[in-house]
């Protein structure tokens, strides 16, 4: 029988469920990543019949396919091989956080506030921030977040961001604000400023840890910033639910603000693909 390896002849790939191992080998080992001509000697490597236009590996059948497809497939590889790690492997945690009761009745819990008992702050009713804490790089492109002023409130009240975050203060009230804070992680007085300023006043927040906001005019307004070393975090839901994705295989710690004075954590065994169930009791 006679064999053609120009490369001008159709190259084959697998049908038979027997040779599908050997080419997802072939098409995700490192080899195919470091060598772009890998497609093509691994094509050579089984005999293509010009007569009947199908080659054997081991006895499989095979249908042929062009050499720009399997060029194709190469680029693919390649762009998977490029793909960020924390892409190719996220892991997920869920679970509850198990939150103080709430000072205020049903009808109210609608409103989140900031209230201050014996020096410790939290919302009521109460949320929580859950969040993943090690060593990540710093955020190429800082992002902009927004606490709003409505209703003589800080909408929202809790806020957790990543270090380096920007904030804006738009006032949407029908009267001036005068937002500051003398938190060690973050001291700053924007001034009175009217409703729709232009440029919206602002701040980054590029030291971890609470910034309590206030309002010069108005006493009773507070928020919370939680100035985060970490880009994984979530709010939980009013039940202390909580579900966070995206993140890294590996042994971390997980951690619960609660309020200004609790903090719960635990050791966590990250796996790629897996979902981990986590509860704060």
């Amino acid at each position: 029988m006679q064999y053609v390896h120009s490369k001008l002849q159709m190259y084959a790939t697998p049908l038979a469920a027997s040779a599908i191992p050997h080419f997802s080998h072939a098409l995700f080992s490192s080899n195919a990543i470091l060598s772009p001509f890998y497609f093509e000697g691994f094509s050579r490597n089984y005999r293509i019949s010009s007569r009947r236009h199908a080659t054997s590996l081991n006895g499989a059948g095979y249908h042929l396919i062009s050499i720009i497809a399997m060029r194709r497939l190469a680029g693919f590889n390649t762009v998977i091989a490029l793909l960020p790690i924390s892409v190719l492997a996220q892991a997920t945690v869920e679970g509850r956080v198990e939150l103080p009761k709430s000072h205020l009745a049903p009808v109210m819990a609608k409103r989140y506030e900031i209230v201050t008992r014996g020096g410790v702050l939290s919302t009521q009713p109460p949320l929580a921030v859950v969040y993943l804490a090690g060593s990540f790089p710093k955020a190429s492109s800082p992002s902009t977040k927004q606490i709003a002023q409505k209703d003589l409130t800080f909408i929202p009240s809790l806020l957790p961001v990543q270090v380096g975050t920007k904030i804006e203060f738009p006032n949407l009230d029908d009267t001036y604000h005068s937002i500051f804070s003398y938190s060690p992680a973050k001291r700053f007085d924007l001034g009175r400023y009217r409703p729709e300023e232009r440029p919206i006043p602002s701040e980054v927040f590029d030291t971890p840890g609470l910034v309590t906001l206030r309002c010069d005019i108005h006493e009773h307004m507070r928020g919370l910033i939680v100035v985060l070393n970490t880009p994984h975090f979530v709010v939980t839901d009013a039940n202390g639910r909580f579900r966070l994705g995206g993140l890294p295989a590996g042994q971390y710690t997980l951690k619960a603000w609660i309020d200004s004075k609790t903090t719960l954590e635990k050791p966590v065994h990250l796996k790629s693909g897996e979902v981990l169930p986590v509860d704060f009791p």
